[in-house]
Parts: C-alpha cells; structure tokens; sequence
C-alpha cells in the first residue's frame, strides 16, 4: 500500500479538488488517498458552509478513499499549527506522501523558503515584524524574502504560504513523508466570482451564501456527483450555514465574560482583551464587533478564530498542551471500500487511536467532568464545536446537539 495525504477544508469540495485528487494519484503513483480534512470550523474561523459529514461524503464521493477529522484544536489556527496539526496526524497514519496545492508548483523554492526560516535570522526578523504588528503572512514573508532573496509576491500567496508550512512540518515531524507540489490552476485562491467550471472555494460559497440555491453557474463549478447530495441539504435548509448566525451569542458571551477569562483566550495579546469587552458593549452585530477592533496586527481572520474559541471556551493553555502531544487520535468521518483497506492498515501499522465511534471514548456526561484524558480534552473541542454549529442551521430542526455522539462514520460503496 502507498498511502497519499492530502489536507483539506473542502468547503465545499469543488471541481479544483477534484483535479487535485486525481493528479495527486498521478504525481505520487499512490494505491490510496487519505484526506485530513477541517471540522466544523475552518481556518480562517469561519463556519464550515456544511457540516463535516456531509462535506467529507462529498470528498470520498468525488475520489478520496478516507477522510479524517483534523482536531478543532489545530484546524482553527494560523498557518503554522493548521499545517503541524495535518502533518503530524498525516505521520502517524502511515502516510507516505503529502500532495498540497501551490500558485508556483516549485519544490525547489517552496523548500529554500521553508529551510530559511530555521535559520536563527530568519526567526528573529520574523519576530521582529511581528512585534511592529505585521501580519502573519506578511512577517514571514518579509522574513523569508530578506533571507533568500525570494520575490515577496511568490511568498505572500495564502497557498504558497500554506505550502512552506507543510514543509516546515515535514522537516520536523515527518521527514518521511514525500512532498508533491501541484500548480494551482485557473482561479485565484480569494476570486470571488466563478467564472467557469475552476472556481474557488471563496467564489462559491459567496454564490451559495447570496443566492440559496444551486444555479447554473455553481453546478458547473462542482463534481456532477455531489450535485443531489448538495440539492439535499440545501432544500432541507441544512445550509448553507453563515458565521454571522453565531453574532448575538458570541456578544452574549463577551459582554458577560470576566477580563481574565478573556485574556486566556487564544491569539490575544497586548491587552486586547480590554478593546474587545468595550467594543461588544457598542457594537449590535458581529459586523461591527469586527470593524472596531480590527487594526493592521489583529486582522479580520485572527478575529474570526478568537471568535470561534471564545465561544467555544478554549485557553492558551489548552493550545500549549495540544500542540506538545500533536492529535491523540483519528477520527473517522467518511471512507470507501479502499479507505477500508487504510483503516485495516492503520490498525496495524499506525500510532493513533481510530476513532469510528466516539463514546467509547466520551459521551455527553462524562464532557461535563473535570478529570479528562488529553484525549478526552481534545475531542472534547470537537464535539462542542460540531453542537455550536448546529446553532447556524438554517432550518431549526436540525440544531439539537450531540451529534457526536450518534453520528457513525459514512461507508459509501
């Protein structure tokens, strides 16, 4: 077996995705795929526009042979940790190639990229920028581009970004692991129009979001296949679900909060704490919330992610921990009669626990108490996570939680 990884958010999987998957096979010669795929929550602290299963039954429909769930813990995080928390559940599974997505498919720079900033000069302008309040991506950058001699624009690209963490990662958790590099084709990671049958996650969901209905347009950007499966939920108004549902809870939840709770919060710093809580007193809306505390160093993405982990109530401790023992575990949301064929390996070969059923390792109860494993910890954020988004459900039907807890993983055949 030669097992392939990808990491993915698959929000929603499109027609791109698809083109990856099958030039990964390609590129690696692999017998199997494997997709590490974001939860509930994304990224760029957003929620997902479907719900994890249903977005991972789309993915196994569409050509990955198993999907596993990236803990909430490293999904909803910069860069760095997004792509430490992937690679590191990627190695333990056994993987023995990761194939990312690139704007410049070039390893050779990718790779001079992420070498130069291990070097000790490389961090320290890093650091340096982040202290004068630049941005994530444009610290690095900078940092890299000072180093190497690299053009800025090649490094500043969120893919390209995202690619020299994957190797970053790999250099130090999984040197064992072959990384691919595909060129990202047609459409601009943040185009927001389709404007064909390639078009990015962010023009679609912007499409789905306005309109409410699969149109013309939309389909042509997606897998005929998952086309019924997406009619489905959207009739039954399962989605798609918008982040600002979770407004007047999030400002709930400020406006109540104590400063100390508050400055536990992830991703806070330089005592923002104090601007948020003034700020959830003026503002009526997530909207506003967001205008007034934006500045250059806290940028509407890191806002979003405080957002998600507020209201979820996740610590900077909670984070140390997490990312001191990477995933304690594989959660299972989907897979084929191939992705059969990597659980049966797994459970010989690979160093995590699988996870098909989730209370045989915790259950609503046993959540509320405070003598957790580290396992128990982190998949606990998953199963709050999953009843939070349930809350975003267009149709009021759908929003009781402990889904978690019920929910089996998707065998499709």
């Amino acid at each position: 077996m030669k097992l392939t990884g990808i990491i993915a958010e698959y929000n929603p999987f499109h027609n791109g995705h698809a083109l990856h998957v099958d030039k990964a096979r390609q590129l690696t010669n692999c017998t199997h795929v494997v997709a590490v795929m974001s939860g509930q929550f994304v990224q760029r602290g957003e929620a997902a526009v479907f719900d994890k299963w249903s977005r991972a039954e789309m993915a196994v429909s569409s050509g990955i042979d198993l999907v596993i769930e990236l803990p909430f813990a490293f999904a909803v995080r910069s860069a760095q940790y997004f792509a430490a928390g992937g690679i590191r559940l990627l190695a333990a599974l056994g993987t023995d190639c990761l194939c990312f997505g690139a704007e410049q498919a070039n390893l050779t720079m990718l790779s001079a990229a992420a070498s130069a900033f291990e070097q000790p000069a490389t961090a320290e302008l890093f650091r340096s920028s982040i202290e004068q309040g630049l941005p994530y991506a444009k610290a690095l950058s900078n940092a890299v581009a000072a180093q190497t001699g690299l053009p800025a624009d090649f490094l500043m690209t969120p893919n390209n970004i995202l690619a020299i963490e994957y190797l970053r990662s790999i250099n130090r958790w999984a040197p064992q692991i072959i990384p691919a590099a595909i060129t990202r084709e047609q459409a601009p990671y943040h185009q927001q129009v389709i404007s064909g049958t390639i078009a990015s996650a962010t023009a679609i969901r912007k499409a789905l979001l306005t309109r409410k209905a699969l149109d013309e347009e939309i389909t042509a950007a997606l897998p005929k296949c998952i086309l019924s499966m997406l009619q489905k939920l959207m009739e039954h108004q399962k989605g798609p679900v918008e982040s600002y549902f979770f407004g007047d809870m999030l400002l709930a939840k400020l406006r109540t909060i104590s400063l100390r709770e508050l400055e536990e919060i992830p991703e806070i710093a330089e005592g923002l704490h104090h601007k948020i809580h003034a700020s959830a007193l003026q503002a009526i809306d997530l909207e506003m919330l967001f205008s007034l505390v934006k500045s250059k160093r806290y940028t509407r993405t890191r806002l979003q992610r405080i957002a998600v982990h507020a209201l979820l109530g996740t610590t900077k401790n909670d984070l140390v921990r997490f990312d001191a023992a990477g995933p304690l575990y594989a959660r299972v949301l989907a897979f084929n009669s191939k992705g059969q064929e990597v659980l049966r390996h797994i459970k010989q070969h690979g160093n995590l626990p699988l996870i098909t059923k989730t209370t045989k390792y915790l259950d609503s109860h046993l959540r509320n108490t405070v003598n957790l494993s580290p396992l128990q910890k982190m998949l606990t954020f998953d199963t709050l996570a999953s009843d939070l988004y349930a809350l975003g459900y267009p149709n009021p039907a759908f929003r009781a939680g402990g889904l978690d807890f019920l929910r089996s993983p998707s065998h499709l055949l």
